[in-house]
């Protein structure tokens, strides 16, 4: 089984498998949340501990990452229970240890005994390490997987079309600052022109000097560079959304960069002027977008 997936993955699912053998019952159960690495978190019944390595391999074989709890249970038929009557001696001279050194007076109690862990276990646990049973398990793991993956696949798909939704408006914004920036870039530079004649009346001023400010302002108010890469990182999002399905580690990357294109935006938004408003309107709407998306593709493989 390989762990290259097909389509794009969410990393929350569950699934359950069922094996029925002669000796009992055997259940997989799967379930999955968002991490950065493959996290195996494997929880198996006393007796069972060998088989821990196949189902690691198993299972990093079909995942790729995330958090996954897996749980494997193993039912016995009735009266295929033996009794550890080694570890019941154990227990048994502990309490008794214990009831001398308190002068504690009651008696062990034989049903709580054969609850402690370890004391009752299948009787057929013997034969987990033949390569029958080490098969079954091997089936029923794999067919859990496949199940997960399954349900990660069509979470995956809900998630990238609610993100090219969200990358969709963010390209409308992107258009409607670049829009803004044009008109409000000549007024800005007026401004400062009025402004320098105001602060210079009565004194000499020397248009170069005036023409090298305006020309510093209006390189630091400029933001097409700004949009230009953020043009480019929409452009590359959307590629990477309809290439190949392991893309989580990437958008998250693009979006670093589209979030940081976005702040230094809004840094130029030029003054309190109603074009300066609007594209800090639209600028923080745009951050909020951009942010949804970091949401979502936290949650991809």
């Amino acid at each position: 089984m390989s762990a290259m997936p097909n389509a794009p993955r969410s990393m929350t699912g569950f699934a359950q498998a069922n094996a029925e053998r002669e000796e009992g019952s055997l259940r997989i159960t799967l379930r999955s949340v968002n991490h950065r690495f493959l996290d195996l978190r494997i929880h198996l019944p006393a007796g069972f501990e060998s088989l821990e390595p196949l189902l690691r391999r198993i299972l990093r074989e079909g995942l790729l990452r995330g958090h996954v709890e897996v749980t494997l249970a193993f039912d016995a038929p009735p009266g295929a229970v033996g009794v550890n009557r080694k570890l019941a001696a154990v227990y048994l001279k502990e309490v008794e240890i214990l009831r001398r050194e308190f002068q504690i007076e009651a008696s062990p109690n034989l049903v709580e005994l054969l609850r402690l862990p370890g004391v009752l276990s299948p009787s057929t646990i013997p034969a987990i390490a033949g390569n029958e049973f080490e098969e079954s398990v091997a089936r029923c793991l794999n067919q859990a997987v496949e199940r997960l993956n399954q349900m990660r696949e069509a979470e995956g798909r809900a998630l990238t079309e609610e993100m090219r939704q969200h990358l969709a408006h963010v390209s409308v914004l992107t258009e409607q600052i670049g829009i803004l920036a044009k008109r409000a870039l000549p007024l800005v530079v007026q401004r400062l022109e009025s402004r320098l004649k105001e602060l210079m009346v009565g004194v000499g001023l020397d248009p170069a000097r005036m023409a090298q400010e305006a020309a510093i302002v209006a390189d630091r108010s400029d933001t097409s560079e700004e949009l230009a890469r953020l043009r480019s990182h929409v452009e590359q999002f959307g590629a990477i959304l309809n290439g190949p399905a392991e893309m989580g580690k990437k958008l998250d990357f693009l979006l670093q960069e589209m979030q940081r294109e976005a702040n230094t935006l809004l840094s130029k938004s030029a003054g309190t002027e109603s074009e300066g408003l609007e594209m800090t309107r639209l600028g923080l709407e745009m951050k909020t977008e951009i942010e949804k998306l970091r949401e979502q593709v936290q949650n991809l493989e």
